[in-house]
């Protein structure tokens, strides 16, 4: 039986049909991992501040994606994505952040537990929220927990969970003669970071970054910032390698598929929590040495998370009208990852949609900051469907949708001395109702372009093209009922703002206390 691991560092899949057909096998293993807010920073991608020789490796020996995407830059709306196939606005409450996993909605890895699989997890699976099935009991919909292994973290901020040991465990505990599928849900890179911890622990130095994202000020705080960032990615990444080296040990390495994504951007302002293009774009590699004719290829199709749903079921043999799940939107990697072409594969995999509802509690009766957008090789269009809401959350309820930290407290600190500080307008000041980025000059999305007439027929044409995709895709914003997002109840922190508002002591633990700002800010 063929070995696959897929592993997904805050996810894509595929498994390789060429190495099923070379056994005779039906089903192979999967080891799927997806890291928490890790954005696309990797050596293979030209990140020097980051050093993952595991993913690297992978990519190498097999398939580097440069266009990979998840269609909503928050944990559980992103992970909800890659459970079902299905995009955020088809997925009801899952669609919004800190929600309730509708019963009706079933993930891959119970349909893969039905079917006799061995499924396991180890850290984060879907959350935060609440997945009940139809009579109110907890369901695994990531599979059965396998976290009995601690090891002491190498700073302050990092879990003790040793996902390698426990992976290990799983591997022992998985029967000689069926088909296994293990979630390894790394806890790193989320906050909150052991400040200077990349310099003091990491070796690094703030000159090895060569340069700051414009949306933020090049400051020695937001350097120290970034380089902890990476230090976390790295401790993911050393838990890879020893995954790895347990496949070797067991001589199942090159009998294995390693998929290494993420399921969003990293946690810092304007990335996680928004739809810009740091916010989506994530890292991918892919290593399957039977299933792949041409290693080492480049690839430009723009993939998401719906297509995770597709692949597994399709290397898996198991037939969607076979899954019980709702109807797929997604579209399996077979043809790309079984090519011998780099560069873009499929010539329909142009563009992928983007988009948001409540990414966080904050504002007025939970509302979210609603969003959708269509990201091309060119150019980034997004249209915001309540531009008078607080893009970030409130300010008086600390801005909310942005962990804290310390290049957030440096802008808002800059915020308070001058509103019209370009660093505070571009991560927590108001937006319009719609924004337009010209990514050939603009890589980080950084210069609204909307209101330059020159873009008008662009702009048109993106904004067709991305409308008539959601309606066939049934987005009730389409149909003029968009609020049903807002009339979702969260699961955590309901009624944050109304009780704060009213004087009650509200815990925020993943904002810093200086991030609540003293009285409401006049809107502009």
């Amino acid at each position: 039986m063929k070995r696959l691991i897929l592993f997904a560092l805050c996810p894509s899949l595929f498994l390789s049909s060429v190495a099923l057909a070379k056994e005779g096998a039906a089903q192979p293993n999967i080891l799927f991992a997806i890291a928490d807010d890790w954005g696309a920073h990797a050596g293979v991608y030209g990140t020097p501040w980051v050093k993952t020789p595991a993913f690297d490796r992978i990519a190498k020996e097999g398939v580097l994606f440069t266009k990979a995407y998840t269609p909503v830059a928050k944990c559980a709306p992103s992970r909800a994505i890659v459970l079902t196939g299905r995009h955020a606005w088809q997925n009801e409450e899952a669609g919004n952040h800190m929600a309730f996993f509708p019963a009706k909605l079933k993930s891959w890895p119970e349909v893969l537990t039905e079917k006799g699989w061995h499924m396991g997890i180890t850290g984060k699976g879907w959350g935060p929220g609440i997945a009940n099935d139809a009579n109110g009991k907890p369901r695994p919909i990531t599979g059965k927990p396998f976290n009995k292994h601690k090891a002491k973290p190498p700073a302050t901020g990092m879990g003790s969970n040793d996902y390698a040991a426990n992976f290990t465990d799983f591997l022992d505990a998985a029967p000689k003669d069926g088909p296994w599928c293990f979630w390894y849900g790394s806890l790193e890179p989320h906050r909150g970071y052991e400040f200077q911890s990349g310099v003091k622990k990491g070796g690094k130095k703030l000159s090895d970054i060569s340069k700051v994202p414009d949306y933020w000020p090049d400051d020695e705080i937001v350097r120290h910032d970034l380089l902890d960032y990476a230090f976390e990615v790295e401790h993911t990444d050393n838990h890879l390698a020893r995954m790895i080296a347990e496949l070797e040990k067991r001589g199942q390495l090159d009998d294995t598929i390693i998929i290494v994504t993420a399921d969003h951007g990293m946690p810092f302002p304007r990335c996680k929590g928004y739809a810009y293009e740091d916010s989506n774009h994530v890292p991918l590699a892919i290593r399957f040495p039977d299933g792949l004719k041409k290693p080492g290829r480049v690839v430009d199709d723009f993939v998401n998370f719906t297509d995770l749903a597709a692949t597994i079921l399709d290397y898996a043999g198991i037939a969607e009208k076979d899954s019980g799940m709702q109807p797929i939107t997604g579209k399996s990697w077979r043809p790309i990852l079984e090519s011998e072409k780099s560069g873009r594969v499929i010539a329909e995999r142009d563009h992928t949609l983007i988009g948001k509802e409540r990414t966080d509690v904050g504002r007025p009766h939970d509302w979210g900051y609603p969003i959708r957008g269509i990201v091309t090789d060119t150019h980034l269009f997004l249209k915001n469907y309540e531009p008078t809401r607080w893009p970030a959350g409130n300010p008086e309820t600390g801005y909310l949708d942005t962990d804290g930290g310390p290049t957030k407290s440096l802008i808002l600190d800059m915020g308070r001395k001058d509103r019209s500080d370009k660093f505070w307008q571009l991560n927590f000041g108001m937006r319009p109702a719609e924004e337009f980025f010209d990514l050939t000059v603009d890589p980080h999305a950084a210069h609204n372009l909307a209101a330059e007439s020159v873009h008008t027929d662009t702009i048109k044409k993106l904004r067709d093209r991305m409308e008539n995709e959601l309606k066939s895709q049934n987005d009730p914003r389409m149909a003029g009922n968009g609020k049903i997002f807002d009339e979702y109840p969260a699961t955590n922190g309901a009624g944050f703002y109304e009780k704060f508002m009213r004087g009650e002591k509200m815990n925020a633990g993943w904002v810093s206390p200086s991030d609540f700002e003293k009285e409401p800010i006049k809107q502009p």
